[in-house]
């Protein structure tokens, strides 16, 4: 452990890998967004901590099962020609999931219903979020950790990366739910990349690799154009204003 404190091939994995976890994370701080965007302000609070401390503990625990996560990479079925291990299983069936969740959203905000209140309802709904974002958790943090052991041998850069990405995560959590329940648009946004990242996760799946350079690449044009969208607006209603 002491070795790793004076060895610059540690420090420069570590800087790498938290780095990359980051980036991985931001499909998680953006589900997690839209996820819990409907809740009340204090359940939506709670919902982050919950989420983003069940994401540090898997990420954790997976590190430990390394030998348990490598064998995922074994195939176990094989379609149209392609080998299908768990690991691809757990992709495919996460990224159905992601595209589908989204659809669902995509669907109510267009559609429109009014939404039934009450307590019965809210610790429902907060139940089912909470469901949700294990459920996302899991699909992330496979991939993520998959990342991590191919990228740093000791177990102890990538324990340090990855409380370090959380951290950053729990951060940017916060500030990001409340910008998209600030600027509706921006859900509608953000469920558009949820659909783009389930079909990158899906195409994972079956050993067609998307870079992801593509798909960030892609989101930050997008977000960019909405940020011009929002100082727009903002420059309007302060003109109407005066």
């Amino acid at each position: 452990m002491l070795a790793l404190l004076t060895d610059p091939t540690a420090w420069a994995a570590l800087v790498t890998l938290t780095a990359l976890e980051i980036v991985l994370g931001i499909d998680n701080v953006v589900f997690l967004a839209v996820l819990v965007a409907k809740l009340p302000a204090e359940k939506s609070k709670r919902a982050r901590q919950i989420g983003l401390s069940l994401a540090l503990i898997f990420r954790i625990a997976l590190l430990f099962a390394l030998t348990a996560l490598i064998r995922l990479r074994y195939p176990v079925v094989t379609i149209l020609g392609n080998d299908i291990s768990w690991h691809d299983i757990i992709l495919i069936g996460g990224g159905l999931f992601l595209i589908g969740k989204a659809t669902h959203e995509i669907h109510g905000e267009i559609e429109a219903h009014d939404e039934r209140s009450g307590a019965s309802t809210g610790k429902a709904a907060f139940g089912l979020v909470i469901v949700q974002i294990i459920a996302v958790d899991l699909v992330f943090s496979i991939d993520s950790i998959v990342t991590a052991i191919g990228m740093a041998r000791d177990i102890e850069v990538m324990v340090a990366a990855v409380i370090i990405a959380v951290a950053v995560m729990y951060a940017a959590a916060d500030r990001v739910s409340s910008f998209i329940v600030a600027h509706p648009t921006t859900k509608m946004l953000a469920l558009a990349f949820l659909v783009l990242i389930g079909t990158a996760l899906v195409a994972d799946g079956f050993d067609f690799h998307v870079p992801r350079g593509y798909i960030y690449s892609a989101m930050a044009f997008a977000c960019a154009v909405e940020a011009f969208n929002v100082i727009a607006a903002h420059r309007r209603r302060r003109k109407l204003g005066e």
